[in-house]
């Protein structure tokens, strides 16, 4: 059974150059979504939805594997859209007042239908609460900047900078939500090697 890996069919998307900043055009995908508030890093809110994501990412996987689609592919990587109603606590220590959107990628023959059946099989491992605030959506989010960065989350400021001056040099301004994609396992590897798309939208 052939693995169909998105991320290399979608690497204009997946993989950009921690070099430079690159310009790319995101079409419409459909995605899981769930919405929150909180910092990451100690928020249960948090840690709920990313265990949601990932256990209906590989539900779906392992359905459309043995049912009659029989295909196989890679689970997308876990992405978050960032924001702040006053912007200037992206500035500071205090995570309590971010916003987010934690996102998967799903591939385009994965339904509605699908979903529905994926939470029926997920009862009872994840919460009423967390299941029911699940939604699947296409996003668009048109013409990006992005950057690779290398290293751990809180070293992301020059590279948000050289991203944000590249837009800026060329003529845009930004729109839309700060995109982050994570590529590494953070569990188990060095903080130093982490990979993660900064991403921005333009206009």
């Amino acid at each position: 059974m052939q693995k169909i890996d998105y991320k290399q069919e979608l690497k204009q998307l997946y993989q950009p150059s921690a070099r430079q900043p690159v310009v790319i055009d995101v079409p419409p995908l459909n995605y899981l979504m769930l919405d929150g508030q909180g910092d990451p890093n100690n928020s249960p809110a948090y840690q709920a939805a990313v265990e949601a994501l990932f256990g209906l990412s590989y539900t779906l996987k392992f359905m459309v594997k043995k049912g009659p689609l029989a295909m196989d592919y890679g689970v997308m990587p876990l992405e978050g859209l960032w924001w702040a109603e006053d912007m200037s606590a992206f500035t500071t220590a205090d995570k309590s007042n971010w916003q987010w959107t934690m996102l998967m990628m799903q591939p385009d023959f994965i339904t509605p239908a699908m979903l529905t059946e994926a939470m029926h099989k997920q009862q009872g491992k994840l919460a009423p609460s967390i299941l029911e605030k699940v939604r699947f959506e296409s996003f668009s989010e048109g013409l990006c900047a992005q950057i690779m960065h290398i290293g751990p989350f809180s070293a992301e400021g020059p590279t948000i900078e050289r991203l944000h001056r590249f837009i800026a040099d060329s003529g845009h301004q930004l729109t839309g939500k700060h995109h982050e994609i994570y590529l590494s396992d953070i569990r188990r590897a060095d903080p130093a090697k982490w990979k993660t798309i900064i991403r921005q939208p333009m206009g």
